[in-house]
This record gives C-alpha cells, structure tokens and sequence, in this order.
C-alpha cells in the first residue's frame, strides 16, 4: 500500500514553536493540510499557519490549553470539522516539571501528568474515532524516559514514561485497524524549553556522542519518516534521536 500524502491532514499538539512547529512545517512540505494547537504564542501561530499556506496546503491553528480535557478533544473534532477529515495525529506538547523531588509542588505535577500523559490519551481517543487504514499516530517523548543521567527530573521522567507505555499499547490494540502509533524520544534539543546555550548545556552536551544538540528539523524529519511510506510497517517502536546520548 503507497501511503498518499496528498490531501491528508495532520494534527500537532503544541504546534506554534519548537518542536511542533518543525513538525507542521515539515508535514506541509509533504504536502499534508496541518492543524496545531497552541496555548499562548499567538504570533508565533500565525507564522506557523502563514508557513503551512506558503507551502500550498491548509493551516488551522487552535487554541487550546492540553491541560484542559475539553479543549484537547474540542481540538480534534474543530480539525475534523474544519479540514474535513483527520489522518496524523502527532502527541507533541509537553510541559516540563523539574527540580527535586520534595520542591515539585501538587500543582506542578498534576499540569505535567495533564499536559503529558492525559492529553496523549484524550487526544488519540478523540482522533481514532476518525482515522481509517493508514492513520498514523506519532508521541513526542523523550529520552529521559529510557535514562536519566542526572537528578531533578523525576516527575517529568514519569510522565514520559508513561506515555512509553501508551504507545506499545495502542500499537497492538490499533494494529488491527490499520493505524500506526510510534514514540520518538528527543534528547537534547535547541528549543525553548532545552536552548543550546543554556546554563546546563556543556554539561548535556558532554553526554551526547555527536557533541552536539538536535535541531527541531532532525525530530520533523523523523516524524515525516513515520507517516510517509517508510512508516508502512513500523509500528510500537520507541526511536531515540538524541546524537547517541541513551547509546
């Protein structure tokens, strides 16, 4: 079966910058129509949906917070109800709660486990109620969820843990149907969140073989990989990109 790019439509979660962001720009030049959804980077969305349209292809941004249950679910069926149908949903957003274990407060964790394991779930459940044979199912995780080379990361490694789980999972129970589900496990990466010349960034680069932080592009292009051709029959599989950081 050749996997028909044309025409499809992707959803990326957390879709207005960094990782999510190359994603949808990457899916466009496939020439995927892309929704994403953000939560406050108005302007950078706009770039984004202006990016996806230079491109030829159609771009929706949604506003929606991935700790809101309603909003996660609201984001899938607007793509639906917009876009006409949906094929690709990448699980990118994330939040990141960090420190040691006795300063995570309640609030902090119950946003992580909401953001990064809840609205994994919430959004695949909504999304495979329309996805046919060929749909393709890809979570942003990341590397500390297979090690942990230093402290203060004990409620985010949980969190992404989990959703290592939900992917094997949903890989066997979606095989049947067609429907692929894959975890990409980013290591360092020059974002926002992890940039490359943070205070910490000597310390995560000296763990890295390559020497060097990914860019958001080597993840997209994975993600491309996934849901075109190559992806046919990779399914349940949890791919590091992380310059031989976990090797």
């Amino acid at each position: 079966m050749t996997v028909r790019l044309a025409n499809r439509v992707a959803l990326v979660t957390g879709g207005s910058r960094g990782i999510g962001a190359a994603v949808a720009r990457r899916l466009a030049e496939d020439g995927i129509h892309v929704a994403f959804t953000y939560r406050t980077a108005e302007d950078n969305a706009k770039s984004v949906v202006a990016d996806i349209e230079a491109c030829g292809r159609t771009g929706l941004s949604i506003r929606a917070d991935s700790a809101d249950a309603a909003a996660v679910v609201g984001a899938v069926e607007q793509t639906v109800a917009k876009l006409g149908r949906l094929d690709i949903l990448v699980n990118n957003a994330g939040v990141f709660a960090g420190g040691p274990i006795e300063s995570v407060s309640l609030d902090d964790l119950d946003r992580a486990v909401a953001v990064n394991v809840r609205g994994v779930f919430l959004a695949t459940q909504a999304a495979v109620r329309h996805m046919g044979e060929g749909g393709r199912i890809v979570n942003i995780g990341s590397s500390f969820a297979s090690r942990v080379p230093a402290p203060g990361v004990s409620a985010y490694a949980m969190t992404k843990s989990a959703v290592n789980g939900l992917t094997r999972a949903l890989a066997r129970e979606l095989g049947p149907r067609g429907i692929t589900v894959n975890l990409i496990l980013p290591g360092s990466t020059d974002t926002n969140m992890n940039p490359a010349d943070s205070a910490s960034a000597d310390a995560q680069r000296s763990h890295i073989a390559l020497g060097r932080y990914a860019a958001p592009a080597d993840v997209a292009a994975t993600v491309s990989h996934l849901v075109g051709d190559g992806g046919q029959h990779i399914s349940g599989a949890s791919i590091a990109i992380d310059g031989g950081a976990t090797a």
